[in-house]
């Protein structure tokens, strides 16, 4: 009985004293908040007392988060009967601007399939050139204003215009040829208009930063040139390049640009401000430090890349953050998953033979990946459908 009686007795004292412990700790905790007042900075507040091992309370990991199930792919056709489409671009209503390379229509194009034509553009069709790239203000809601490349008899130039209105020029005497035309707008995620260009088949042209071919250009929207591009007085963001038919960018704000090779390598590039990628005295990767290497190469006959998408806040989980770049040789969609430096982890084709030569990839408003065939170009092999617009989603 006494010797029960003595172990419930310490026990009552322990318990006493560490509770009278936690009564102390929080009777602090109190004075402290009482004594400081909202707003204050970490070096204003009062210092806090020390906590002692026995008042430290333990860190609690952070909660990893639940990721996405997948999500099932699809593709479906949504539009046939097209004319060589080249560009794409997404109006804020969720409409599609696309534009035919040979004929100069400008389409717009509905998540259902619908077809109108708005307008014809004053574009000549020259071998690879015609209506190229197209591109949407990212202010449209308010400015109204759309975007285009193509060729006319005497160069290739960058235009503006508001719908079923003429085109204002902003930027000609881009050197035109039958090949190597370039032709691909983006806005980037700095509210400036990029532009891919070809050496236009002199090859010399695209080391010559006084010339507009080979280079990728960026443009105020108003045609302007920007005063932080990395050349005084001029509109080369980059150059040393082919022909450049892809441009996106990744979460990060990150630019990458497809490129066409010669007969060994295709090229993706990760994009530096005056950077000089080399062509053309390399082709694919180099071991000349004055020149920047590819993040990855392809053999010619496996793509030809033009169009090149990032899938950013998309709807498909499985596939977010990493790049699509469509396939014209390679008739297949490129999946690449790069690495938190840009570099390539891995990649893998997609859809390949399906649908043919494959000019464009880009990310729709509702998230998924809309391609524009290219089989009537006069290289692919075309099906009565042709050509064609596909969507891949959920």
């Amino acid at each position: 009985m006494r010797a029960n009686k003595q172990k419930r007795t310490g026990f009552i004292y322990t318990w006493l004293r560490t509770g009278a412990n936690v009564v102390v700790l929080l009777m602090v905790l109190i004075v402290g908040a009482a004594c400081s007042t909202p707003g204050t900075s970490a070096s204003q507040a009062t210092p806090a007392a020390t906590p002692t091992a026995a008042s430290t309370s333990p860190v609690l990991p952070k909660p990893t988060p639940t990721p996405q199930a997948p999500v099932e792919v699809q593709t479906k056709v949504l539009a046939t009967g097209l004319q060589i489409p080249w560009g794409l671009a997404f109006l804020p209503d969720g409409r599609a601007m696309v534009g035919e390379r040979a004929s100069g229509r400008l389409l717009a194009i509905t998540s259902t399939g619908k077809v109108e034509e708005i307008q014809r553009l004053p574009s000549r069709s020259i071998g690879e050139g015609g209506l190229l790239g197209i591109a949407v203000s990212p202010n449209y809601a308010t400015d109204g204003w759309v975007y285009a490349y193509y060729s006319t008899q005497n160069d290739n130039r960058i235009v503006r215009f508001h719908l079923k209105q003429a085109p204002q020029p902003l930027l000609t005497g881009i050197p035109v040829s039958t090949n190597h035309n370039g032709g691909r707008l983006a806005f980037g995620p700095d509210g400036m208009l990029y532009a891919g260009t070809g050496d236009a088949t002199v090859r010399g042209n695209s080391q010559d930063r006084t010339s507009l071919s080979g280079k990728i250009l960026r443009l105020k929207p108003d045609g302007g040139i920007p005063g932080d591009n990395p050349f005084p007085n001029s509109y080369v963001y980059s150059y040393g390049h082919r022909n450049v038919q892809g441009l996106t960018w990744d979460a990060s704000g990150q630019l990458f640009a497809s490129e066409f090779g010669q007969n060994t390598y295709d090229e993706v590039n990760k994009i530096e401000a005056g950077g000089n990628y080399g062509w053309p005295i390399v082709e694919g990767k180099g071991n000349d430090k004055r020149f920047i290497n590819p993040i990855t190469t392809f053999a010619t006959s496996e793509a030809s890349p033009s169009g090149a998408t990032f899938l950013n806040n998309g709807a498909i989980p499985q596939w977010e953050g990493t790049l699509f770049v469509a396939a014209l040789r390679g008739t297949r969609l490129w999946h690449l998953t790069l690495n938190a430096d840009g570099t390539l982890q891995k990649r893998e084709p997609l859809l390949q033979g399906q649908f043919g030569r494959l000019r464009h990839v880009a990310q729709a408003p509702d998230g998924s990946l809309w391609l524009l065939t290219s089989n009537r170009d006069g290289r692919g092999n075309p099906v009565a459908s042709d050509d064609r617009i596909i969507r891949l989603g959920p």
